[in-house]
């Protein structure tokens, strides 16, 4: 008879809301689960009192969670690496440690690095020196707060190979977690950084006052923008009706738990960005990755009027009726 399977040890970088929750999902898969926190009073409290209330409130987490602030402990002994820490600070992040280890690593963070426009999994090979055909990305309808409350909800994870994305499936056994594979990373990973600002132009135009009209609008023509731009970089069409397109699109943009889509709303009810963003409290990724989306669609040629919208004012402090009159615009090129 041969012996039963071990279960994976996963490390996971980041301690925020959506870091904390997937160490949750995998925890309660069955994985042996280190998470990496920045900050030892987060860690000490997870590892202690089995909550993280900087983020999740009173939620109860699993009591075999583990938790460091040390960087090397976490990754020892690895099978595999989940990443979650912000887009705009990943560099910086992976800077001073050594090369992530040659295991499977699986990114969370849903954004394009502004100044570069590189995409995370390019951050990761790059900055963190992780092996490119080792990492992976997930997206699709991920609202943190609901999935800490262990709601139903799925998702895509997406490898350069089926064989590696099975193993990215694997770890996300819960029972309320379904994973689908695809090799599409360049499309999952575009739609899921390019809806956090659709997100922002949807929640402008509720705070502005307009209606479901508007707002379908917007979210149906903000995924035209999606798919444009993820074909031009190499993203397959299919994958944006999908999950990792459509589906995490509807949800960032109509949910209130969105952050993207507070800081929407707050624009819309006439604040500036740094006020909006400090209502918030925590990162809004749609802000940042605008500018890397916009001249990314520049340089290819790619249409997208309700991205250039939101630019205009998060960067340039245009009027927020700016993003309900993209609506109007005209793609130069055919659907």
């Amino acid at each position: 008879m041969s012996a039963p399977r071990r279960a994976p040890r996963l490390t996971v970088l980041g301690a925020g809301s959506w870091g904390t929750t997937f160490a949750q999902v995998l925890a309660d898969g069955g994985a042996e689960v280190t998470l990496w926190a920045r900050r030892e009073e987060v860690a000490s409290e997870i590892r202690t009192q089995h909550r993280n209330s900087a983020y999740l409130g009173d939620r109860e987490l699993p009591v075999s969670l583990r938790a460091t602030a040390d960087v090397a402990a976490a990754l020892e002994g690895a099978d595999g690496v989940v990443v979650a820490i912000p887009a705009q600070s990943m560099r910086a992040t992976l800077a001073p440690w050594p090369a992530l280890p040659a295991v499977p690593v699986l990114s969370l963070t849903k954004g394009i690095e502004r100044g570069t426009d590189a995409r995370i999994s390019e951050i990761l090979a790059r900055a963190g020196g992780a092996d490119p055909s080792l990492v992976g990305v997930l997206s699709g309808p991920n609202l943190s707060g609901e999935i800490a409350e262990r709601r139903p909800c799925a998702s895509v994870v997406a490898a350069p190979d089926e064989e590696l994305a099975e193993t990215f499936a694997s770890w996300c056994s819960a029972p309320y977690l379904r994973a689908y594979t695809s090799t599409d990373v360049v499309g999952v990973e575009v739609a899921g950084a390019v809806k956090n600002v659709i997100a922002i132009a949807v929640g402008a135009a509720t705070g502005l006052g307009h209606g479901h009209n508007t707002t379908a609008s917007l979210i149906t023509r903000g995924l035209a923008e999606i798919t444009r731009l993820g074909v031009a970089l190499g993203g397959r069409r299919e994958t944006f009706p999908g999950l990792a397109g459509m589906g995490d699109l509807v949800a960032t943009c109509s949910s209130p738990l969105s952050r993207n889509h507070r800081l929407g709303l707050a624009l819309g009810r006439g604040l500036d960005v740094a006020a909006a963003a400090a209502e918030v409290g925590q990162t809004a990724e749609g802000v940042a990755t605008a500018r890397a989306v916009a001249d990314i669609a520049a340089r290819h040629g790619v249409d997208m009027p309700i991205t250039r919208s939101v630019v205009a004012v998060v960067d340039h402090g245009a009027r927020i009726d700016e993003v309900t009159t993209a609506l109007l615009s005209r793609s130069v090129r055919p659907e």
